[in-house]
């Protein structure tokens, strides 16, 4: 079967992207490394943002079951806390019922699906692309959305600038059981990262940290590393001692890249964390994903009902993605910076308790409207 278009990722990004171009006309085939369903290290938040796009989409997002949220806290290493308002409010769910859902629904809508496969290599000659799978297969669509993740192999091929420095973040991902508000995502703070934890379907929550590979290193296993250190902040503390984990062993994911990326690359519209990662503590990433896909399909529908212009295609992309999201990636490196240092973070939150005025102007500049 021909194809229109060739996503390569099934993430959230991915997902949405190819359910729009489906319900288009376009012949869709995703690649996606894994099968679902699937758990990913993810904080599994989402701004209500979304929520018109997946209206759209045909996403009858109650019947997942989603926690409601609408309260922000944000503790300091020794526990001091602030608490806000969402302006927007959002909702949790799991990567593992979200992502199959839509896969499901993507399927409904003819989008062929290539599972527990790798895109090897894409090459760009002619005015179209070779997509070299791993089983051996060859894909040859004109447009590729490159909505894989953080980091893939992928990005050696193509020789993508962050590759090449290592990114000291490592993430790490639990589901439990704990007595918590379940309107409330809480951010916690402690020596070298930051934790969050919110509820999600099914009155589970999710547990997801950032932290470094020094202070894994330090500490010989992640046990140990969340009992001497993520511990030290009361709130994690109490979620250690008190929490039913309900998974033997946690998600882990290495090399966490924050630094600047392409949204362009040798002919491939990337989105999602494969254009640009929003750092974990801004709460935006999920919401971020699935708008990079919206705009790639809008840009992608424009090219194919518009005489096929690249030039007009890569152009369009980039400008639409630089609006909607270099200010937030910015704004987000800039506060990832007053955190994980213990004596920042506890200036840092102090001063977010005197000024709440800056506390809601900082989630409105890593945040956007209803789209």
């Amino acid at each position: 079967m021909p194809e229109d278009v060739v996503i390569i990722g099934g993430g959230l990004a991915g997902l949405t992207s190819a359910l729009g171009l489906a319900r288009a006309g376009l012949q869709v085939t995703l690649v996606e490394k894994k099968s679902y369903p699937l758990h990913r290290v993810c904080g599994e938040y989402v701004s209500n943002e979304v929520l018109p796009f997946l209206r759209a989409l045909g996403v009858e997002l109650s019947s997942l079951g989603p926690a409601r949220i609408s309260r922000f806290q944000l503790s300091s290493p020794s526990g001091k806390t602030l608490e806000a308002r969402l302006d927007l409010g959002g909702f949790g769910l799991s990567r593992f019922t979200f992502d199959h859902y839509l896969y499901q629904l993507a399927q409904a809508q003819g989008v062929r699906f290539v599972l527990q496969q790798t895109a090897q290599e894409v090459t760009f000659a002619d005015d179209a692309f070779a997509v070299h799978l791993s089983g051996g297969a060859v894909l040859q669509p004109r447009v590729v959305l490159g909505a894989y993740g953080k980091r893939a192999n992928l990005d050696r091929q193509l020789n993508r600038r962050f590759f090449r420095a290592r990114s000291p973040y490592i993430g790490v991902k639990y589901h439990i059981s704990y007595d918590l508000p379940r309107d409330l995502i809480a951010l916690h703070n402690f020596k070298g990262g930051y934790a969050g934890i919110s509820a999600i379907e099914d009155d589970r929550y999710c547990l997801c940290y950032l932290t470094t590979r020094q202070n894994l290193k330090q500490q010989g296993s992640i046990g140990q590393m969340e009992q001497a250190v993520l511990s030290q902040n009361p709130h994690l503390r109490r979620v250690f001692e008190q929490a039913s984990f309900l998974y033997e062993q946690p998600e882990v994911i290495n090399e966490i890249s924050f630094a600047t990326k392409t949204c362009v690359d040798n002919h491939m519209l990337m989105c999602g964390d494969a254009a640009g990662m929003i750092t974990p503590l801004c709460g935006n990433g999920m919401a971020m994903a699935m708008h990079s896909g919206k705009i790639a399909t809008d840009q992608i529908l424009q090219y194919f009902r518009n005489g096929r212009n690249r030039q007009e295609l890569e152009e369009g992309y980039s400008r639409r993605w630089k609006k909607n999201f270099e200010g937030r990636l910015k704004t987000g490196r800039a506060v990832q910076q007053l955190f994980g240092n213990t004596l920042l973070s506890e200036v840092a939150v102090g001063a977010l308790r005197r000024l709440p005025f800056a506390t809601q102007l900082i989630m409105r500049r890593t945040h956007g409207q209803p789209f």
